[in-house]
């Protein structure tokens, strides 16, 4: 079993509950954690073995593409997809983040991080 870190994903996305985000957007990034057997992979050099970091960035900004209210329905859209595309996946972890938020306030970011376990 082996970890697949796919980190930083960079986006302008259109997220949020105010009229004014469907509007202006925002800048996102986004982090994707995969458990996985890539075992296979490690001894064959095949691609095919593996969870192909492309097909996850293509996942994410698929995702990332559909407007939502709540960074919580991204990130379940994305782990959902993600799932659904790679069953070879034990468990994941997804996180969203919307930098400098329109909140009242000094804020860096908000991280809404989602989690996918094996039973």
């Amino acid at each position: 079993m082996g970890v697949i870190t796919v980190s930083g994903i960079k986006l302008y996305a259109f997220h949020g509950c105010m009229q004014e985000e469907a509007k202006i957007g925002s800048d996102y990034e986004v982090d994707v954690v995969l458990e996985c057997d890539f075992s296979e992979a490690a001894m064959s050099d095949d691609l095919t073995q593996t969870v192909n970091y492309v097909a996850v960035n293509k996942i994410v900004t698929e995702e990332m593409a559909i407007r939502s209210k709540l960074l919580e329905h991204v990130a379940q859209r994305i782990i959902t997809k993600l799932a659904d595309n790679h069953p070879e996946i034990v468990s994941m972890e997804v996180s969203v983040a919307k930098l400098n938020p329109p909140i009242d306030g000094n804020v860096d970011r908000v991280v809404v991080t989602e989690f996918l376990k094996s039973p």
